[in-house]
Order: structure tokens, then sequence, then C-alpha cells
């Protein structure tokens, strides 16, 4: 079977709309950079478009394949099965809308983010400090593609897998919100903002972060940086990795050697391990590693925290509360007041949490515990679909496998 010779300008047009003056919605879905990964996506509340970011600009339908045009190596893409009618994403992202007589939208997803494409846009990114490209490099990259009945074929083989680990993502979501449902009802009531409650139940209290933390450490990496040519070793994992429970971005990953890993004295992720993000866009971010997830063995870089409660027992009710948005505000304000970006672990310390007695602790955990371990299972299913994809998709792309 012949593939015809082109550019991606063939397939698709890029950043066909933008937000104008008459835009119809006063409230925005937002897709900026820190809420998309590899194939998956945080959706957070809607916002004002009246105090939108500056960026939030392109307008996103659904089919549409939206692509980083920052840092392209970090490959943050997303496909719009269904977008919401507001959909918005950040001028961060190249939004590419397929050419309905002679494209497949999922065929040209599996094109732009085969590993391939983003080598091309690796070779042709400009800016040391914010390395970027346009939307006509990305559209002037040369493909090959089959007749359409053919990328469907294609699509519908990788889609099938996608299709299972978006079935998992669901479910994840159900778990944790049923989690965060729990951690309301039996916590809520007593939960502050810059007013300490009183009269609190029997044994329940307000302390410090500094008061009850075992565990609060950042990562390293090997001096002069990462090698970017390292095929094997450990995962040092940074904010870019990871953008909700139970996901990780695996392909934005980099590798330390393993003998540096051996040596490392802190930023080691064990069990239960909670992640705070120190630095950057990811600001206040916070998730939790447990069950060999994402990696048996891997670490963070000097821009993660990792936090663990003195108290084991309490672990689950930390993670659910520095996960509440009112802490990831009271984290973007500490930023805000900060002389430097980012927050230390001083600032940290300084937050102050409720601390319930230990016997609601346990009924937490009872009812939360299940939930969390189900969580993890699915995700380590999603690594496994992935990779069985991944395996497939090169082989598609390039006519080896013919279908």
């Amino acid at each position: 079977m012949k593939w015809e010779k082109g550019i991606l300008f063939d397939l698709c047009d890029i950043n066909p709309e933008n937000i104008q003056r008459n835009y119809p919605y006063e409230y925005i879905q937002y897709f900026d950079i820190t809420s998309v990964g590899s194939g998956v996506v945080t959706i957070n509340d809607e916002i004002p478009l009246n105090s939108a970011p500056s960026r939030a600009k392109r307008i996103v339908r659904s089919n549409d394949t939206i692509l980083a045009t920052v840092r392209p190596g970090n490959r943050s893409f997303y496909y719009f099965k269904t977008a919401f009618e507001n959909s918005i994403a950040s001028t961060g992202f190249a939004v590419l809308r397929p050419k309905a007589e002679k494209t497949d939208p999922r065929f040209l997803y599996y094109l732009v983010t085969e590993p391939r494409f983003t080598a091309y846009l690796i070779a042709h990114e400009q800016g040391a400090n914010y390395p970027a490209v346009t939307p006509n490099i990305i559209g002037s990259k040369p493909i090959e593609y089959p007749p359409l009945p053919t990328q469907r074929k294609i699509a519908s083989i990788l889609s099938a897998y996608d299709d299972l680990i978006e079935n998992n993502l669901k479910r994840i979501k159900l778990l944790e919100e049923m989690a965060q449902l729990h951690y309301k009802i039996d916590f809520g009531e007593f939960q502050f903002g810059d007013k300490e409650p009183q009269n609190l139940p029997k044994g329940w209290s307000v302390k410090s972060i500094g008061e009850i933390y075992g565990k609060l450490e950042s990562g390293s990496r090997p001096k002069g940086g990462i090698d970017k040519e390292l095929k094997e070793g450990i995962a040092s994992v940074g904010a870019e990795n990871v953008i909700g429970l139970g996901k990780y971005n695996y392909q934005s990953e980099k590798l330390i050697p393993e003998a540096f890993f051996e040596n490392m004295k802190r930023g080691i992720i064990e069990n239960k391990d909670i992640l705070i993000y120190k630095d950057g866009a990811y600001i206040g971010k916070t998730t939790l590693f447990q069950d060999g997830f994402p990696h048996e063995k891997c670490c963070v870089n000097e821009h993660v925290f990792l936090l663990r409660s003195k108290d084991t027992l309490y672990q689950n009710y930390l993670f659910f509360t520095l996960y509440q948005k009112l802490y990831f505000d009271k984290m973007q304000q500490l930023n805000a007041n900060a002389a430097q970006p980012g927050i230390n672990q001083e600032s940290l310390k300084s937050i102050r949490i409720l601390w319930p007695a230990k016997n609601a602790v346990v009924e937490f955990n009872n009812k939360v515990e299940s939930l969390i371990k189900l969580i993890f299972v699915l995700a380590k299913q999603n690594t496994k679909l992935r990779e069985a994809r991944d395996i497939l998709l090169p082989k598609l792309m390039n006519g080896e496998i013919e279908v």
C-alpha cells in the first residue's frame, strides 16, 4: 500500500480559532501546561474569562489535539474526543484540527505523539531558557500518511488501548472523589482558613507541619545535570511527571545513573510518601506515591519535597488535607510573599493544619485505604497498557505492520 508524502499542514489546521470579543461564555474550562501530561489531563474548576490568564486564548473543539509548543521534550499532549463547549487552551499549546476529508482525528493524534515527531520538535526548538517551537515548524514537518480507510484501522487498533486507559482513569477519578467525600464528612466541619477553630472535639488540636513531620526533604541530580542520552537508570521525578493522583507522565521522565541513586542521602521515594512541588509553575501541587507506582525505585529532584508524618497512621489524612484547594492556595500565597520564587522548608513547616484524635484517623483510614489501594492497582494497569500500545505505535505509523 502506497503512503503519500507531504507535510503536517496537509492533514490539519493549526490554531484555527482564538477567543474574540464576541466569545459567548463568561466562564471557561482552561487547560494550561500544568494540567496536561502525555495523553492525560486534569479537569480543573471553570474560571471566569475576565480574570483568566492572558495566555488563555486557543479555542478547543471535539476531535482536536493539543500539543505543547513549550519544552516539547516533556511530551505534553491530549486528544479531545469530546471537548467542553467552553474549552480553552493556553497559547503554550498548538491546537491541531484535522481536515475531515482526508484525516482521521485519532490517526492525527498518534502521528504527532509518535517519538520521531517529538525528536523533530526538539531538534527545531529555539531558546535556551524557554525552548519552544512555532506552529509553522509543527505544520511544516515532513510526513508520510496512508489513505483514510487505513488511517481509521490504525487508529482503531491504538485507540482500543487508550479506551481501556481512559476507563481506568474514570474509575480512578470516581475512587478519588469517594475518598475526598469521606474526608469532608469526617473533617470538613473543622477545617479553617485564617481563623483557627475553637471548641474542637476532645483530643483534637491545630498543629504546624513543623510539629508533625518525620521526613521533609528534596532530592538532587548529578553535577552537570541530567544526561539526556542515558537510556537506563533510575527515574528522577520532577513536577512535570505527575499531574494527579494515580497519574504519571512517563514520557517526560528523566533518568539518573543507578550509582548516583545508591549514594543519595535525601530524596528517595518510599511507600506512601507525599510529594509537594516547591517552585516553578507547579508550586503547591501535591500527590501521593504508593505500592510501587510509578516505580519500585525512584527519587525526586531538587524541585520537589517529600513529606511524611512522624506517625505514619496519619499519612492518608495528611495527604488529603494538603490536597485540598485551601492548602494549595496557602502554598501559592507563601510563594507570593517570598523573597525568592518558590517555597522553602521553613515556610512549609509554618503551615498550620487540623490534627484530629487518633481514633478519628483510624476510622478515616478504614474507609479510604481500600479506595487508595485500588487507585494504584488501576494506575499500574494503565502503565502496562501504555507500554503495550507504545510498542505497536511506531510500527503501525511507519507501515512496518500492515492493517
